[in-house]
């Protein structure tokens, strides 16, 4: 590929709701820049964006790909950067990396649907992630029961009059640039109106210049639209029906004369320093996904933000303060793999094998110490405990699970140690599906995935005292220690020690309190219920014997934790469970059903409230009732909805289903005891 300066490269991610036409877009639009030889379909399993094999079998985009290919315009020649990215949002994390790296977007809206939660959920990513310029792409005119005036007023009654049409369908099998037509039908020529007023806006000699005219020139237009949408003040419209390859040329010709170059979206570094586009500047590069590949091992991909990346060149990974060496860069088109020897501002190339590099990090020339933001990706919200089908299994899990973490930085994993069991965290059922099957692929270990245990805690409603003596003689040297304490209820935000040393007279030296004190730890660590971790008690340790000689460090912290354990039974004891604070966002349709269905969890909606059109819930309820809420969600709203899911605090179970887990509990026990 002939190198391209920077005002010439037009780096874009493709967005949408799921099945809004988003890959079949990209499909067409590597078709018609030559990366492929044929339309890939979805349907098929040709397509060439969709192409590992869970995608194909699930039929929906997991991973984000990057292409990159040169278009012409007469004796222009531009460098054309674009990327498919995910619409279910279980992978909203690769959504929002191909966010970062691109310096504008295009957002399907199919003209049957409208305006659905995922094409508000992509203005509102990109908005977040800081890309001013958005475009939305029309699809599906050729359907049945559509209208593409329809399409446009939807677009515009939900993210503003500024929405205009630059490309429109003149008949099912064609569309025209309004800017390069002179002799327009009447209802588009009021469209190409509509564009020059919106031009107008945007610069006063161009508005006064309109006022004077009642129009304005197509360059005109033109200087105003891109003054507009660099700014994202204005959000151009395309019509296309990919599968007939319509539109799609006048689309990528407006384009590159439209959208705009990278330098015009600003990035800045952690000090707030703005990094120039300029390939003579000293090479800054961030890593926004990062994948396995069967062959190259982990393929970074990165997004060149200044300077240059060359082949053999080192440079310093300033996130995690090491050094690495670009081995080699290529770019990735299915599985065609086509090596590139420089990258320069707006490329996104997959450099493989770094040791030491992980999504998110930054990549720069050697001496410099620019770092950029970290990505700000969603916290898990589906909790499975993961579990190795046999002991070769177990063996290279630790491998396969690291693997996975690195190329997912939204997949989390947990050893519970209060449930004793391992835990898989992501975003959905079907991203931990996935999760699972890649270990398979990559690193053939089986693993089972189940419900986790609840880590359920303990604490007391009222004071209670306990008493021990610990009393042991077996011939020589024997065991004495006897402790008396009392226990009562803390407060989350109490201040001071917890645990407290009130003895008088030496009726327990003072080189045993310690001792004591990790006997009353250990006995926190079961309590009186179900054996479930203590919290939120003041101990007072008041009294006790010892025995000059006898008296050991073991006595008693025997003693203590077992007066603990008398305390607890006196006191009240009840059993607490974790509370979480869920946001649910859902269309306005959904708001009686997801209310309805919160306490049928236990829980209670706290408010609701709108935002960029979409309803939003918020509510509270027990962990033990959400562990498949992300399926049950989906299910009650189509795939609309979504949710986010935080700790809050630990409140008391009710009676009936304490009952259950004491039950459970005791089960258990009963169980390991005859193991």
């Amino acid at each position: 590929m002939s190198e391209t300066s920077v005002s010439n490269v037009r780096n874009f991610v493709i967005l949408g709701h799921s099945g809004s036409g988003k890959t079949t877009l990209t499909d067409a639009i590597a078709f018609k820049l030559g990366l492929n030889d044929r339309m890939g379909l979805v349907a098929n399993g040709s397509s060439v964006a969709d192409t590992s094999d869970e995608e194909k079998n699930r039929k929906i985009t997991i991973f984000a790909k990057s292409f990159t290919a040169t278009h012409k315009i007469g004796n222009d020649e531009y460098k054309i950067v674009f990327t498919d990215s995910p619409g279910f949002m279980d992978f909203c994390g690769q959504i929002q990396g191909a966010i970062r790296a691109a310096d504008f977007a295009l957002i399907t809206v199919d003209a049957a649907s409208g305006v659905q939660v995922g094409t508000r959920r992509a203005w509102k990513y990109c908005q977040d992630g800081g890309l001013a310029s958005v475009a939305f792409v029309i699809t599906g005119l050729d359907k049945d029961n559509t209208d593409f005036a329809k399409t446009v007023a939807a677009i515009r009654d939900a993210f503003g009059v500024n929405c205009v049409p630059v490309t429109a369908p003149t008949d099912a099998n064609a569309v025209i640039n309004l800017l390069d037509t002179d002799d327009l039908p009447g209802p588009l020529q009021e469209i190409r109106d509509g564009l020059a007023e919106s031009a107008a806006e945007t610069d006063e000699a161009l508005m006064e210049k309109y006022f004077e005219q009642g129009s304005l020139e197509p360059a005109d237009i033109r200087k105003g639209l891109v003054n507009g949408i660099h700014s994202g003040s204005i959000n151009p419209i395309y019509t296309v029906c990919p599968l007939k390859d319509v539109g799609v040329t006048e689309m990528l010709d407006s384009i590159c004369r439209l959208l705009p170059a990278p330098g015009a979206r600003v990035y800045r570094d952690t000090e707030g320093n703005e990094l120039a586009s300029d390939p003579d500047a000293p090479a800054v590069a961030q890593v926004w996904r990062t994948a396995v590949d069967p062959f190259l091992g982990q393929l970074s991909y990165v997004r060149v933000i200044s300077g240059t990346l060359t082949t053999g060149m080192s440079v310093q990974n300033t996130s995690t303060d090491t050094k690495e060496s670009i081995s080699s860069m290529i770019y990735v088109v299915g599985k065609k793999q086509t090596p590139v020897t420089k990258a320069g501002p707006g490329d996104i190339v997959a450099i493989p094998k770094l040791k030491n590099t992980k999504t998110g990090n930054t990549l720069v020339a050697a001496g410099s110490t620019v770092r950029m933001p970290d990505l700000d990706l969603p916290q898990p919200v589906m909790f499975m405990a993961v579990e190795a089908k046999t002991q070769a299994d177990e063996d290279k899990l630790s491998t396969a699970i690291h693997r996975l973490l690195d190329s997912d930085p939204t997949l989390h994993y947990e050893k519970q140690i209060e449930t004793k069991q391992a835990l898989l965290k992501g975003l959905g059922d079907v991203h931990l599906d996935v999760a699972v099957a890649l270990m398979k692929s990559q690193t053939n270990v089986n693993v089972t995935l189940s419900t986790p245990k609840v880590p359920y805690r303990e604490s007391i409603t009222a004071s209670g005292e306990g008493h021990y003596r610990h009393k042991k003689q077996s011939g020589g040297a024997g065991q004495f220690g006897e402790v008396y304490l009392r226990i009562f209820p803390r407060s989350e935000d109490e201040e001071g020690e917890w645990f407290v040393d009130k003895t008088v007279g030496g009726s327990i030296p003072g080189n045993f309190i310690p001792a004591v004190l990790k006997g009353v730890e250990e006995g926190k660590l079961a309590g009186a219920v179900a054996g479930y971790l203590v919290q939120n008690v003041n101990v007072e340790v008041y009294d006790g014997s010892y025995h000059p000689v006898d008296s050991k460090e073991i006595a008693f912290k025997i003693a203590g934790m077992r007066a603990f354990r008398d305390a607890m039974t006196k006191a009240k004891p009840v059993l607490l469970e974790p509370i979480m604070r869920l946001k649910i966002t859902i269309p306005e349709a959904f708001m009686g059903a997801i209310s309805g269905d919160m306490p049928n969890k236990r829980g209670r909606v706290l408010g609701m409230d709108a935002e960029e059109g979409i309803q939003v819930i918020s509510a509270e309820a027990p962990l033990a009732e959400l562990f498949k809420y992300a399926a049950e969600l989906r299910s009650l709203t189509g795939g609309q909805g979504s949710f986010t899911l935080e700790f809050d605090r630990y409140d008391i179970v009710p009676s009936n289903v304490a009952q259950k887990v004491i039950a459970e509990a005791a089960k258990d026990r009963k169980d390991d005891d005859e193991d």
